[in-house]
């Protein structure tokens, strides 16, 4: 990592602080009127603590790069945020990766440390792109696997042809929370140990940020990705 990135990085880091609590998002009750519901979807295994978090169906490939900072090792659980909308329906607000029990002080973006950080201002963020309307979280590890299986099953449109019979089979096993068709998967790559949770990106296709959280101790507890501002698009009416 270039000495030149991380002194500029210094200098910019309070900007990329996430101004919202989201632990909120994954505390029973209502934010600006709108019910939340917490949803566990399974665990991730990170063996590396290099993680990615990317459209799987458009830039997750063994290519990708991961963070700068690496989450802690091991099994963890995953929890999805749900927002509970009259006119928009349950929309997925936030994603949870818990690393330990401790309280966060502090969520700092998640970057690659290859970010151009000139002219940042408040609010300002990098965050990662979605085009096909899903966000996942993989360890760097499982990436060669997950190109090698569609390489091997000849797959090319690997929603039409695969994902939506599962995703379809994740709405048939549970319902709740989920429109027809399904939004949500945790995925073990068929033959490994290694999952990728895949889950529906909020309002759809966009840029969304990713932070890691931090605690009393400045120790890394959890990994949110933030896929809807809740205060922001539920404020006033009540309504975005």
């Amino acid at each position: 990592m270039e000495q030149d990135w991380l002194k500029k990085y210094e200098a910019v880091k309070d900007i990329l602080v996430c101004p919202t609590d989201l632990e909120s998002y994954f505390t029973p009750g209502e934010i600006c009127g709108a019910p939340m519901e917490t949803m566990p979807v399974g665990d991730i295994y990170l063996p590396t603590g290099k993680l990615v978090v990317r459209d799987p169906l458009v830039t997750l490939n063994a290519g990708a790069t991961p963070y700068l900072t690496e989450a802690p090792k091991g099994t963890f659980p995953v929890t999805i945020a749900v927002v509970k909308s009259a006119s928009w329906g349950d929309r997925y607000a936030a994603v949870k990766v818990t690393f330990t029990a401790e309280k966060p002080a502090v969520y700092r973006e998640a970057l690659v440390g290859m970010e151009n950080l000139e002219g940042l201002k408040d609010g300002d963020f990098f965050g990662f792109g979605v085009d096909a309307g899903l966000g996942c979280i993989a360890d760097v590890e499982a990436l060669p696997y997950f190109d090698k299986f569609f390489e091997e099953q000849q797959i090319e449109n690997t929603y039409d042809d695969y994902f939506a019979g599962l995703f379809e089979q994740s709405f048939q096993a549970n319902p709740r929370n989920q429109r027809k068709g399904g939004d949500w998967i945790n995925w073990q790559i068929p033959g490994t140990d290694y999952r990728i949770p895949m889950f529906a990106s909020g309002f759809g296709d966009g840029v969304y940020p990713v932070y890691f959280a931090y605690d009393a101790q400045d120790r890394i507890c959890a990994l949110y990705i933030q896929f809807i501002d809740i205060e922001l698009e539920f404020s006033g009416a009540g309504e975005g």
